[in-house]
């Protein structure tokens, strides 16, 4: 296991780049903890597996440097890292047994035997291929092959982390979460620190303890399931998590208020002008229907039954809104949306403002 120190790296696969742009992976600079489990989550194309083959040494950056607990491993082949990588397919030997396959790595490494016994019988134990210790792998089914695929890499006691590329994109839908949920087991198990890349909001966030959102080529946030949710640092984190994402709509902000399309939304604080593009942000679970003179006047274009929900998609003037409502609230005939009290969020170029925080008046008093 290993902290993970990623020091002003960038990487840019044009010999001589000269524009931020030119950067697939733009600069990143943060430390993941020792035993963490990570996922990088974004779009393809946004720098996921750039920044994992750089973790993993198959790919040296075009600047800064990795540290593993302080060591620069920069240069080093990713033989010398001590590393495990399970892929998007399982990679195993399918005229082994379960037992052989996960006893391979260690005899490549020269284990004494007992200790190999040892390590075998208590992973196939911690991926419950216990009925299956003696079967070739050819005859299991998908998701027992990546179990397998796993275990290789965990049964190991030397590495530094473990890196998942898309490893369950082969899986059926039903046996995912099942996968997750031994993942994330294992885990808190054996507390090795661990990386999955992946382009599923939900494998990220069920899986994780820190979510690296990226977007092309930047790391936008790093948080936890709920900081991305609550307070998206960014309109694309905002969209990208949740189902549906947050309604990012343009708005003329000033002061305590922002404008939308003529029609006043109440802010909570005040904003200093924004003179680049401005933008506000609600999620569907904290707009409300109401009637009267509350809220912004909006016209219904369809109303999606999702089961315990509905998604009422609205529109105010030529912006689109989500709203998620309880199965059966009522929809009135001339609908105006309200939001919740401290959930709209501002946005300046696609970047989270804060409001102003009013200066404290400094108070006269005599010293005790």
């Amino acid at each position: 296991m290993a902290q993970i120190t990623l020091d002003r790296l960038a990487h840019s696969y044009l010999p001589d780049p000269k524009t931020r742009d030119d950067f697939a992976l733009k600069e990143i600079d943060h430390v993941w903890s020792d035993g963490g489990a990570y996922a990088l989550l974004g779009p393809s194309g946004c720098g996921k597996t750039t920044l994992l083959n750089i973790i993993s040494g198959l790919l040296t950056p075009s600047s800064g440097r990795i540290l593993f607990d302080g060591e620069d491993v920069t240069e080093l082949k990713p033989e010398a890292r001590n590393i495990a990588q399970v892929f998007q397919f399982p990679v195993i030997y399918d005229t082994m047994t379960v037992a052989q396959n996960l006893a391979f790595p260690l005899k490549n490494r020269g284990v004494e035997a007992g200790e190999i016994q040892r390590r075998v019988e208590e992973m196939i134990d911690v991926l419950d291929l216990r009925d299956k210790a003696n079967r070739k792998a050819r005859g299991l089914t998908a998701d027992e092959k990546q179990k397998i695929s796993l275990g290789r890499g965990l049964v190991r006691q030397d590495v530094h982390a473990i890196l998942f590329d898309e490893p369950l994109t082969v899986i059926d839908p039903h046996m995912k979460w099942q996968l997750r949920t031994k993942l994330k087991e294992i885990h808190r198990q054996l507390g090795h620190t661990m990386i999955y890349v992946t382009h599923d909001q939900t494998e990220a966030l069920t899986f994780a303890d820190k979510v690296v959102v990226m977007y092309e080529g930047e790391v936008v946030q790093i948080g936890t399931p709920e900081e991305l949710f609550d307070k998206p640092q960014h309109t694309f984190v905002g969209y990208f998590i949740g189902s549906p994402g947050m309604n990012i709509v343009p708005a003329e902000i000033d002061g305590k208020v922002a404008s939308i399309a003529g029609e006043a939304v109440k802010l909570d604080g005040a904003y200093t002008a924004i003179s680049g593009k401005s933008e506000i942000g609600i999620r569907p679970e904290f707009i409300t229907l109401g009637k009267g003179k509350t809220g912004l006047p909006a016209r219904i274009e369809g109303v999606e039954d999702i089961g315990r929900f509905r998604i009422l998609r609205a529109k105010v003037a030529d912006h689109s809104f989500n709203v998620l409502l309880d199965e059966d609230a009522p929809i009135p005939a001339d609908p105006r949306l309200v939001f919740k009290s401290g959930a709209v969020k501002v946005y300046a170029d696609d970047h989270l403002v804060a409001p102003v925080t009013p200066t404290k008046r400094a108070t006269k008093g005599r010293a005790a």
